[in-house]
């Protein structure tokens, strides 16, 4: 029976950036459930997918910050722009920050697949179980025992589960004894407690907030839904948010009290926002919709909160509106450059898999290429 040299599980990101870095001498595979390969890739960012962020650091991710840093140092925003442009990827700038594809994403998808033409790759395989037998790995799958003198998981989460999302990733570390943490939801909407309901009925409406949660200030668009709330900022604190308060900055550009000062107006109408949400707020917070000259020190009191809303979500719309998972193989089982397992050798964990979420705006694609990336360049074959 045909030994491997090295098998990777999973055909996406993190799996073929992993292929792609390999001695072409070596007898490579990748293993997939789907009936083709980066099937994630392919839809993100409405099929342009955000790829990476101006501003990319350990902060920007959940997460061992020292394993973050050392696998970001090895294979950085700027090497993944390099790659991409040596490659001739376009990219295109949104809101100055995020790195979106210009046409398509196909145009990865294609560069990845021309640098894996030396990998066979098994698609419609599903993973059931892995042993080690002396050196040798076998990965039971659909098309039989499959054998390997190292094993990558590039298995991703469990977000996305109508692509094929799975916790064999999970399994697979469990069976050898690797410390895991479940994976839970994360980059996802949230639901609300019935004192927040008011924000069910401005569902369709926007606007620009910073949502703080412990010590983390996420500021973006909020977007009010039918289930609660959405939105750039609302999935970027979801990542951080585990139960307790977080607050909501409705006018971080503003100072309510510049606003009220010398205004002859309604408060509702001085406020920069949506007429409906603008009078939603006061209602919330119990104030009168007076002439902003007619505004008491009580009242002023309660304005300040419009600034500072603190409630606590009642939880998250869950797995099937998720766009990562939070949790996987706890980072202290891992070597921090390499993502070989501490005790098992060659045995290694990329991308999603790994406890390591980031925040919405192409972080999770960059931990991916460059976890793959640290990950093939340090497989050699003797």
């Amino acid at each position: 029976m045909k030994i491997y040299d090295v098998l990777i599980l999973g055909a996406g990101a993190s799996g073929l950036m992993c292929a792609s870095q390999m001695d072409k001498r070596c007898s490579v595979a990748i293993v997939d459930s789907n009936a083709k390969v980066a099937s994630k890739l392919k839809i993100s960012g409405g099929g342009k997918c955000n790829i990476t962020n101006v501003s990319v650091g350990d902060e920007n991710f959940d997460g061992n910050a020292e394993l973050i840093s050392s696998v970001l140092e090895g294979f950085s925003k700027e090497d993944l722009l390099d790659f991409l442009n040596k490659n001739g990827v376009k990219l295109e700038l949104r809101k100055n920050r995020y790195y979106f594809c210009k046409d398509s994403s196909d145009e990865i998808i294609d560069v990845l697949k021309k640098l894996t033409r030396h990998v066979e790759i098994l698609l419609n395989t599903e993973i059931f179980e892995t042993t080690k037998i002396d050196d040798i790995f076998n990965i039971k799958t659909s098309r039989g025992i499959l054998k390997t003198k190292k094993l990558v998981v590039a298995t991703g989460g469990k977000s996305y589960t109508t692509l094929g999302a799975s916790e064999i990733g999970l399994k697979i570390a469990k069976s050898f004894g690797i410390k895991v943490k479940e994976f839970t939801p994360a980059l996802v909407g949230m639901t609300l407690q019935k004192e927040q309901f008011w924000m069910k009925e401005l569902s369709g409406l926007s606007c620009h907030v910073h949502i703080k949660v412990g010590n983390k200030i996420l500021k973006e668009e909020m977007l009010f839904a039918h289930k609660g709330i959405s939105g750039p900022a609302v999935l970027s604190a979801s990542l951080y948010w585990q139960k307790g308060n977080m607050s909501i900055n409705f006018l971080p550009q503003n100072n309510i009290f510049d606003l009220i000062k010398g205004s002859k107006k309604q408060l509702s109408s001085v406020i920069p926002l949506p007429k409906r949400l603008s009078k939603a707020i006061l209602d919330a917070l119990n104030i009168e919709d007076v002439e902003c000259k007619k505004i008491t020190a009580q009242i002023k009191e309660q304005l300040q909160k419009i600034h500072n809303y603190e409630f606590a979500p009642a939880g998250n719309f869950g797995f099937t509106k998720a766009e990562a998972s939070r949790g996987g193989v706890v980072s202290d089982e891992l070597d921090k450059n390499t993502l070989e397992s501490l005790h098992v050798k060659n045995l290694y964990f990329i991308g999603e898999v790994v406890d390591v979420t980031g925040e919405l705006g192409g972080y999770n694609f960059q931990w991916a290429f460059s976890s793959a990336v640290g990950c093939g360049r340090a497989i050699k074959i003797t």
